[in-house]
């Protein structure tokens, strides 16, 4: 399955000899609301950021899973495949020269991205009070959103949401782009200003990629996820069904992200940032066939194993390195 998402994502792409890079054209990001270019609205847009990086991550992991596959069983797979030296030489070359738009310091989330209008958000705003589906407002007013740098939820936020910030860094660097620390920052302030946040989706994301830097405005976020269906934010979409992806995201935002739960090699990582206004966080978690026992309070947090005769589990927060052994409990922070 992983060599033929591959195969789809590299057959999207053609090669550009003015650039000397593969483009991806005619698509539409994980935005929704560009569906193309002012002048033509519904042929897609070329080189969205989030589908050319993410293109050339996968691209990496099928290569990678080949590369795990004993000799015996990879002969017998590239050949049922019919996977040929050509088509790998390919992948490889798309793996490090994919375009990748930048502009004013930042990831463009599409070639010509900078070139579209502002919006007056504030005025929108003032206007209508919700403003979550602007592409529904403005074509009311016999305008377009294929005209302005407006997203209904995330698009290139998507990629510090997916990615951590060494991934996407060395994904960039390997396709000859650099990208430096007060980027990442500064890309996410410019769209989250961009954003009219129409789907319950988008606070998902957004609290994931504040909750490092801006806890606060992160747990807003938080919680208009959790109030998605509860108060139907969205007007009447509840009963339409509910939004059971976010509420999959309340959950992954309190298990992964307010925790810093992460599995890197043999570690087990954690990195809490929980506010402490809302008392003690606790849950289980199941980690390589054993359970363990997680409560998270501000920056500390304490993890009990179950007894057994299992191995150690080591784990880090930080900077500091503990050893969890069956039956035992740890605190670190």
């Amino acid at each position: 399955m992983l060599i033929e998402i591959a195969r789809f994502f590299a057959s999207l792409a053609s090669y550009d000899r003015f650039r000397s890079r593969y483009s991806i054209r005619g698509v539409m990001g994980p935005d929704e609301f560009h569906s193309g270019y002012p002048h033509a609205p519904y042929g897609g847009v070329d080189n969205n950021a989030y589908t050319n990086i993410m293109a050339v991550w996968v691209i990496h992991r099928a290569i990678e899973a080949l590369d795990l596959v004993p000799d015996r069983y990879r002969a017998e797979l590239v050949d049922r495949l019919r996977l040929d030296a050509e088509e790998m030489v390919r992948w490889s070359d798309l793996g490090r020269r994919m375009v990748v738009p930048f502009h004013d310091g930042v990831i463009s989330q599409f070639d010509g991205y900078a070139e579209l209008s502002e919006l007056d958000w504030d005025h929108y705003r003032e206007r209508y009070g919700d403003i979550r589906r602007l592409d529904r407002l403005l074509e009311a007013e016999g305008d377009d959103v294929n005209r302005y740098r407006a997203s209904k939820q995330a698009d290139v936020v998507m990629l510090f949401y997916l990615l951590s910030a060494d991934e996407l860094r060395d994904l960039l660097q390997q396709l000859g782009y650099g990208l430096e620390p007060e980027a990442i920052p500064r890309t996410i302030e410019y769209y989250l200003a961009r954003t009219s946040h129409g789907s319950t989706l988008s606070a998902v994301v957004h609290a994931w990629v504040l909750a490092r830097g801006h806890r606060d405005r992160a747990i807003r976020y938080f919680e208009q996820v959790l109030a998605s269906d509860i108060t139907d934010i969205q007007g009447g979409t509840t009963a339409e069904g509910i939004h059971l992806a976010a509420m999959a995201g309340s959950i992954d935002l309190l298990q992964r992200c307010f925790t810093g739960l992460e599995v890197r090699g043999d570690r087990l990582i954690l990195c809490p940032q929980w506010p402490d206004t809302l008392g003690t966080l606790e849950f289980p978690i199941y980690y390589r066939g054993r359970q363990l026992w997680l409560k998270v309070s501000g920056r500390s947090i304490e993890i009990t194993a179950e007894s057994g005769h299992q191995p150690p589990i080591e784990i880090m927060c930080r900077d500091s390195l503990v050893v969890l052994h069956p039956g035992s409990s740890v605190t670190v922070s």
